[in-house]
């Protein structure tokens, strides 16, 4: 059996990326609404990121990530 063609092989790798970067999204955003429970529950940021034992930027950062992508509606990724 002959290997795939090097395009072919490229072709399928791209989709592969694209998938994984679709599904790195997908978790962050579940992360981020997550994080938003973790707010509501035990009141503000900093309180969940000493639960967590990250940092309060950390947390800031991926709350504000998800609320801005919630904002203008979009899923878009970098690649």
């Amino acid at each position: 059996m002959e290997p795939k063609p090097w395009r072919d092989r490229i072709r399928d790798e791209d989709e592969l990326l694209a998938q994984l970067n679709r599904a790195a999204s997908e978790a962050a955003d579940r992360r981020a609404e997550a994080l938003l429970e973790g707010v509501a529950d035990l009141g503000t940021i900093a309180d969940v990121s000493r639960d967590l034992g990250v940092s309060w930027n950390a947390v800031d950062k991926a709350i504000k990530k998800y609320e801005r992508k919630k904002a203008t509606g979009t899923g878009a990724t970098t690649e």
